[in-house]
């Protein structure tokens, strides 16, 4: 067999003098200058300084998480017509034992009827004070197990409601 193909002396030495593909240096990820720097400082300050505060919030709110689930064991056990009245009666315990948390024990312990309702009326911005005033009305009915189901619902609403919007001074 015959050689391949001959090439002619010019493509021959342009073959030869050919190399590799000179690459340039990669770019460096890290940033050229001292602001991307100081940038990167501040949004990393301001990360650490909202996980603070939502931590601290976190905490601070521990009492209404707990308040929370202790109704959701009053309200099933306000299921039950015989229990009606019970589940009224710790449910105005709840909502005193969760200001008891928020608020300074002498601001809030001696407060009783009239005032009682005023304060948790006057600790919730919205239009269902009037609605908690008069769930909380309904402790002092001579029996619980006259209530509906709706009143019932009612009143775990609103009870509900005052724990998660109230406010607390500071």
């Amino acid at each position: 067999m015959e050689n391949a193909s001959t090439l002619d002396p010019m493509a021959e030495t342009a073959l030869r003098s050919m190399r590799d593909i000179v690459t340039p240096t990669p770019v460096s990820w890290l940033p050229q200058t001292w602001g991307w720097g100081m940038l990167a400082g501040v949004i990393l300050a301001l990360l650490a300084t909202w996980v603070f505060i939502a931590l601290r919030r976190y905490r601070r709110n521990a009492y209404r998480r707990e308040a929370l689930r202790i109704l959701e064991t009053i309200q099933t056990d306000m299921a039950a017509p015989e229990r009606r009245s019970d589940g009224v009666r710790r449910i105005s315990e709840l909502l005193k034992r969760t200001a008891l948390a928020a608020w300074p024990r002498q601001s809030v312990a001696p407060i009783t009827g009239d005032r009682w309702t005023a304060f948790l009326r006057g600790s919730v911005d919205d239009e269902q004070e009037q609605n908690l005033t008069s769930a909380l009305a309904l402790e002092y009915r001579a029996s619980g197990e006259a209530m509906s189901d709706e009143t019932c619902d009612e009143v775990v609403a609103n009870a509900r409601h005052w724990i998660e919007k109230h406010h607390v001074s500071a």
